[in-house]
Formats: C-alpha cells, structure tokens, sequence
C-alpha cells in the first residue's frame, strides 16, 4: 500500500497539503489556473482527470464549467472526492482504478495527471502500461499532461544516506479531529530503481501537547529523467509536444539538453496522441 491508500491519509490529504503548499509557494502556484486553460486549449471532446486524488483540480475544473470524469487508484481519495463534490452540488463521474487499466467506455481529448500522480509508477515496465492505456482512452490527437521533476544529484546523495527511519519534521496542521499533529518524513533513494522510498509519520497531540497517537505511513515513487520521459512518450505513440517549467507558463527549449543543469525544475508534459 501507499500513503494515499490510508483512509485517515485521504481525509486529512487537504489539509496537510494546504499547509504544505503555503511554505512552497512558488512549486505550487497557479497549478489549478494552469490545468483550466489547459481544459480550456484541449478539452472540447472531453476531460478526464486521472489520479485525481481529492479533487483538487477536478472540482475546480467543475466549479467552472468544466465537467471532468475523475478516477485514482486510491478509494479513499475517491471518497472524499465524491463528498466534496456533493457538497457543491456537482454530479461527478468519480471512481476508483488503476491508470494502466482504466477504461470508462468513452474517449476524452485531454487526459490530465497532475502534480505527482505519475511519479508514484514505480517502474518503466508500469509507466510504459499507463500510458499505452491513456492512450487508447484518448481520441485521435488527443491530449496528456503530466508531472515529473529534474532529478537533482545533491538531494539523491542526500537520500542515499538516509534510513527509512531516520525521520526530519516536515509540518504541522491541525487535523479532520480538530487535534494538532506534526508530519515526518524519512525518504531514501535507490540509484539503480530510481526510487525514493520511506515513511511517513504523523504524531497526533492534545491541548497539553502530549502525543495521544502516531501513525506510520509508506511512500513509494519513481524518479524520471527527461531523456526516458522522451523515449517512453515515443515508445507509446506520443509526440512530446511542450514542456512547461512549473505553472507560470515558462517552457522549456525541446533542443536544449542542457537544460536539466540549468533549473531544478517541476516538469508539465504536454503529449500528443500520435495517429
């Protein structure tokens, strides 16, 4: 299992994520507003928003007029999707499925993974099999974006070294309780897999602040490279064709190899299905 499978991880998922996006203000900004235009651009014959977690930019697509399918391998996330969708009065196809695997028996013109859904793939043989399979739910020309970051060799030699309990305080919020609790994460990272791997904790505080609970949580994700995100986008019939540095809309030069060296960049990639 992974963090995002726990039912107290999904109802706790915003938020700890609000609080945490708040000290990463510049990774995170305008993410809801970028995937919008992107709807906008590409979603005419139909928006699926896979990996959709919580809802975060489903519900928001929804809240301005654009009806997107959601679906995420964790029932949980879906859960609490669907009741926040219900709470706004919004009828939403959401369900839960494996993206190597899906099919809601119709295609969509833009397939949208947001921020990390992809990295949580742990291997090439799945990623290639997730986007084989997003791209038959795709129509002719169809549309996929999704996320990955620039590796970055002084945070993996700094991962290498660390145990799966060697744990650094992350946050602090209050949670779905009304109880303050402090995250910890001990993440640690395989050369060769390209995984990063490790624990989440949550210890749980009452008014007195003593610890009255802790709860341990696994994460697993897979590092990427451009040069393999190239080749796997060829190999499953996709045309690489922008990639965004972030959401502010700056992209980057397709011919500048080098460009890996110069930011230490959150990765959009905007692909299209080739016919």
């Amino acid at each position: 299992m992974d963090l995002h499978d726990f039912k107290d991880v999904a109802e706790n998922y915003d938020r700890y994520l609000d609080v945490m996006y708040s000290q990463e203000n510049s990774m995170h900004e305008n993410f809801q507003e970028f995937y919008l235009e992107l709807a906008t651009k590409y979603g005419s014959g139909g928006v699926v928003d896979v990996a959709c977690g919580t809802g975060a930019v489903l519900l928001y697509l929804a809240e301005r007029g654009i009806i997107a399918d959601g679906t995420d391998i964790s029932e949980e996330m879906c859960k609490v999707a669907g009741a926040k969708a219900e709470k706004l009065g919004l009828k939403l196809n959401i369900y839960p499925a494996d993206m190597t695997k899906f099919n809601s028996g119709r295609k969509y013109s833009l397939a949208i993974i947001a921020r990390s859904g992809f990295m949580h793939l742990p291997d090439t043989k799945t990623q290639k099999a997730a986007l084989q399979n997003l791209r038959n739910q795709l129509t002719p020309g169809g549309i996929l974006t999704l996320n990955t970051f620039d590796p970055w060799p002084a945070v993996q030699a700094a991962q290498i070294n660390t145990s799966p309990d060697d744990y650094s305080f992350r946050l602090e919020y209050t949670n779905s309780d009304g109880n303050r609790e402090k995250i910890y994460n001990a993440i640690s990272y395989n050369l060769y897999t390209q995984q990063m791997y490790g624990n989440w904790k949550f210890e749980t505080y009452n008014e007195a602040g003593e610890i009255i609970g802790e709860r341990v949580r696994p994460l697993l994700m897979r590092q990427t490279y451009r040069s393999e995100m190239f080749l796997l986008a060829e190999l499953c019939g996709f045309e690489v064709v922008d990639i965004y540095r972030g959401y502010k809309g700056d992209k980057e030069d397709l011919n500048d190899p080098s460009s890996a060296s110069k930011y230490n960049s959150n990765l959009i990639w905007i692909l299209k299905r080739k016919d």
